[in-house]
This record gives C-alpha cells, sequence and structure tokens, in this order.
C-alpha cells in the first residue's frame, strides 16, 4: 500500500481503559500523525462520529462506544520516529493504571511492581519507560522519569507529567530535599538497634556481572537504619533512608553490616534464602516524602507491600500496620 492509499471507512470501539478521555486525545493516542485540525474538520463536517453522533473535539468518551473512523492515507497510520515501536498492551496499561497511589495535575505516583525494570538496555525489551503512555491520562504529554528504582526492588516511584516539574523534582533529588524510606527484610540482626552506615562505595566487574562494593576513596554513601522489629534473632525487619543515591546502595550496605537482604542472591548469595519465603528480594521503597514542586504543600506519599511481600510478612510474624 502506497502512503497515498486511503483506509476505508472503519469502526472501532473504546476500550475499557480508555473511559473518560477526550476524543481529541483519544485520536492523539491512535493517530499520531493526523494534526488536530484535520480531525476537527473531520468532526465539524460529521465524518468522525460516536455512537451514531456528531461528536466535539472535547466530549468524554464511554468503555464501549462505537467510534466511526472516515478514509484515511495510510502514512496516517504510520507512528512518528520518536514513539516507542512496542505499544502498550491492555494488560500492562491496566495494571499500570491500577498501581498509581497519587495523581495530580503535575505528578503521578505509582507502585511499581518487583520485576519491572524502569528504563530499557540492551537485554531489557519490556521496561517502564516504554510504557509511560499508559500513565498520560488526559495530559498532552507523557510522564516522564525523574528518579530510578532498581528492577528487582518494589514500591514508590514519581513521575512528572510536564517539562517543568520534572525539573524541579529532579532538583530536589539532587539536593536531598526528598525523604526515602525503604523497608527490608534481612537475615540476621545487626549490632546496633539504629545507625548510619557510612561506607563509600565502587562498582566492580563487567556488564552482566557489575556490583557495588563498600572500599576506601569510593563514591560517598550513607544510610540510615533502624529495626523496626525482629524474630529470634534469625531475620529483622529494618527501615532504610538512603543520604545518597548511589546504584545498589541499600543492598550493598546490608550487606556491609552482615546481615543482607532476603532473596539478594547478587549480594548476598546462598546466605540471604529463608526457608518458606519466595527467592525474590524483599526491597520496598516504602514512602516519598518532599515538598510539592507546584504547589508547595508538603506531601507524604506511600505505596503498601504487594501480595507476595504481604505474606513473608505475615510468616515471620511482623505486623506491617503497625508503623
Amino acid at each position: 500500500m502506497n502512503d497515498g492509499d486511503h483506509i476505508s471507512v472503519r469502526h472501532v470501539s473504546v476500550r475499557v481503559d480508555e473511559g473518560d478521555l477526550r476524543l481529541d486525545r483519544w485520536f492523539k493516542r491512535h493517530f499520531p500523525n493526523v494534526a488536530y485540525g484535520q480531525v476537527a474538520k473531520w468532526l465539524r463536517t460529521g465524518q468522525v462520529r460516536v455512537d451514531g453522533r456528531r461528536a466535539k473535539p472535547s466530549q468524554r468518551l464511554n468503555a464501549g462506544q462505537d467510534i466511526r473512523l472516515p478514509p484515511m492515507p495510510g502514512a496516517a497510520l504510520k507512528p512518528p520516529a520518536e514513539m516507542h515501536e512496542r505499544p502498550v498492551n491492555l494488560a500492562d496499561e491496566i495494571a499500570l493504571r491500577d498501581a498509581v497511589v497519587h495523581k495530580d495535575e503535575w505528578l503521578i505516583a505509582i507502585n511499581k511492581p518487583a520485576g519491572l525494570a524502569v528504563q530499557g538496555g540492551s537485554k531489557t525489551h519490556r521496561h517502564l519507560d516504554g510504557m509511560l503512555d499508559a500513565l498520560r491520562f488526559d495530559a498532552p504529554d507523557r510522564p516522564r522519569l525523574v528518579h530510578r528504582l532498581d528492577k528487582d526492588t518494589s514500591g514508590l516511584l514519581l513521575l512528572s507529567r510536564d517539562r517543568r516539574t520534572a525539573a524541579r523534582l529532579a532538583k530536589l533529588f539532587q539536593a536531598r530535599d526528598v525523604v526515602k524510606t525503604y523497608w527490608a527484610l534481612v537475615v540476621g540482626v545487626p549490632e546496633h538497634e539504629a545507625g548510619v552506615i557510612d561506607a563509600p562505595l565502587t562498582k566492580r566487574g563487567g556488564e552482566g556481572r557489575q556490583r557495588v562494593e563498600p572500599v576506601d576513596g569510593g563514591l560517598d554513601a550513607e544510610t540510615e537504619f533502624r529495626i523496626l522489629d525482629q524474630a529470634a534473632r534469625r531475620i529483622s525487619w529494618l527501615e532504610l533512608k538512603p543520604r545518597t543515591g548511589r546504584t545498589h546502595q541499600l543492598r550493598a550496605h546490608c550487606r556491609a553490616m552482615n546481615t543482607p537482604i532476603v532473596g539478594d542472591h547478587k549480594y548476598g548469595g546462598r546466605d540471604s534464602d529463608v526457608e518458606g519465603l519466595p527467592q525474590r528480594l524483599h526491597l520496598h521503597a516504602r514512602s516519598l516524602m518532599f515538598t510539592h514542586p507546584q504547589s508547595g504543600e508538603r506531601l507524604m506519599l506511600e505505596a503498601p507491600l504487594d501480595d507476595v511481600l504481604t505474606r513473608s510478612w505475615a510468616f515471620i510474624g511482623f505486623d506491617e500496620t503497625s508503623t
């Protein structure tokens, strides 16, 4: 088919996850190469109809509605170069929207599932950055990442909904004006009930085998820790607050205290295994506290443990609601 060829009239049903989306935004999502002026003309002349009726660009859609599409040139169906090669599938889109724990005009916070990489790499093709169109909602732009979590770490991740807010959030993280709190289950009990781990870190190993290790002369790395509970001096529930943001900082610092995080085979090896608990990283980004970059309000956002970690906490006898 040549770019000048036209697709005949079609009818498309509004998906469940597209309910409450404006009609013009729906076109922007599905046909990014079609100019707004063209869409407006189609609507004005009645070539685009919703459930057989004329519609306006601002009309809100409902799941299941029928949208009549006029003949379109083949080029209209080609996504622009800056769009991701793989569209977000419906299951991922619904899961991400269900993971939202906060949304306002400027930011979104999600409870990122363990196992989902934040950004892609040479061997990582499924990642959050490739799914952010699912969290556009009614905004003109897709959300932007402003910080990261390890692939195997679950919990609170903040996204900006516009460029200006992204820049302001980035400055807050860089200035260490964001209080980050993590929960971890670790094997053993730290020597002290609370304290600060001050252990500079450096990266070692090649690609795929890279890890960080405490070493004199490494990059400054500090983590506050506090024991929230412990069981038979065999396993502890720690609250961790990183003062710096080094790669794998919390995992390396827990290992440095001889209390590796449960399921962290990279840093704890077989010492991180606990009978009865799943072999996954038991590290969760619990909360973020910061000043909203637009409203000036002091925000405290929290992400609950997922089902797997909830069962682990309960198996040990820890009450996640006690803090």
